[in-house]
């Protein structure tokens, strides 16, 4: 794990769930290396969701007509203080194959986002190749390089439409390597129910209402990482998630602060793909498992943004499953 080489920030959240040795895990069958592979990546791909949900607003107040902002924003979501989304307990009792080579039956291993190395397995034969047995070590995690949090990191534009209307969209350029591919992409809406009020202009805040999509598709091949011979090994992951905040700030000329309560609902589809052969697997397996998760939750959120003419600067913390702090550079007109 020491020498994984991020591609980006955020690409580093893909980069580790592949390192989940699902390739050497297949040594002891498909069911073990599926229930381990389901606890090792789960909390990491919690993180993401709730980390590439947040940063769609920094104002109560919607643009007015032709008004826009274009904004690069930066989510990251901790778990430096998360010990239960670190590790997880391994029970060999529960797996098929699987067995520590200390000859400990329960052991708390790293999760993606862990830090917990050197833990060795073995599986025992006889196993393809008339192997008598396989050792192996279980991977780390995130914390293994001293990132505490889960990074997303995108373009948003925001325009005026009709009164106290707001559409949103939000991407990523594609990241395309021999290893790894990611997309990722968004539309809001941004509706200011003050604009409706009369005399809206001398009002000394805004209220709005908030909501917001977000997906994020990726894969990462790891063909020839591992023990198990096969084709075409790699990650696969799917993400979704909606937000919907009601939000309130102020409308001061220069500095501002706003604040939301909302409700976050997510899920992710993580295929393990390819083709598997050797260890304890009768004969080849062709795309043996998927994992799936869902995340949702209240979240609420406080921040504030600085305006100096058309450029502006603003900061967030939500609080949530994975707390969150959102970082944004925004130009915008009117």
């Amino acid at each position: 794990m020491k020498n994984i080489l991020f591609l980006l920030a955020l690409a580093s959240s893909l980069q580790i769930m592949a390192q989940s040795n699902a390739n050497d895990l297949f040594a002891a069958g498909v069911n073990d290396a599926e229930k381990f592979t389901n606890a090792y990546v789960t909390p990491m791909s919690e993180g993401l969701l709730y980390s590439m949900s947040n940063g769609w607003y920094n104002s109560g107040k919607a643009k007015p007509l032709g008004g826009f902002e274009i904004s690069i924003i930066g989510n990251m979501a901790s778990f430096k203080n998360k010990e239960d989304k670190k590790g997880f307990e391994l029970n060999t009792a529960d797996y098929e194959n699987l067995q520590f080579q200390d000859g400990s039956i329960v052991k708390t291993v790293a999760t993606a986002l862990g830090d917990i190395e050197g833990v060795g397995v073995y599986v025992d034969g006889p196993l393809a190749g008339n192997i008598d047995r396989q050792d192996f070590e279980l991977p780390t995690g995130l914390s293994s390089e001293n990132i505490n949090f889960v990074p997303s990191a995108f373009v948003q534009v925001s325009l005026g439409l009709i009164k106290g209307t707001e559409i949103k969209a939000r991407f990523l350029p594609k990241i395309n390597t021999d290893e790894a591919k990611l997309g990722f992409y968004g539309v809001g809406l941004q509706h200011e129910f003050t604009s409706l009020l009369p005399a809206e202009k001398i009002w000394p805040i805004a209220i709005s209402g908030v909501i917001g999509y977000t997906h994020l598709n990726g894969s990462y091949d790891f063909t020839d990482q591992g023990v198990i011979a096969g084709e075409d090994q790699k990650l696969d992951a799917k993400m979704n998630t909606w937000v919907f905040q009601a939000i309130v700030s102020t409308k001061l000329p220069i500095i501002n602060f706003y604040g939301g309560l909302g409700y976050v609902t997510g899920k992710s589809e993580i295929d393990v793909l390819g083709t598997y052969s050797g260890g304890l697997l009768a004969g080849s397996v062709t795309d043996p498992f998927s994992i799936n998760n869902k995340i949702s939750g209240v979240t609420g959120n406080v921040g504030a943004k600085l305006k100096l003419g058309f450029f502006r600067l603003h900061a967030d913390y939500t609080l949530a499953e994975f707390n969150t702090l959102s970082m944004g550079i925004n130009f915008g007109f009117r």
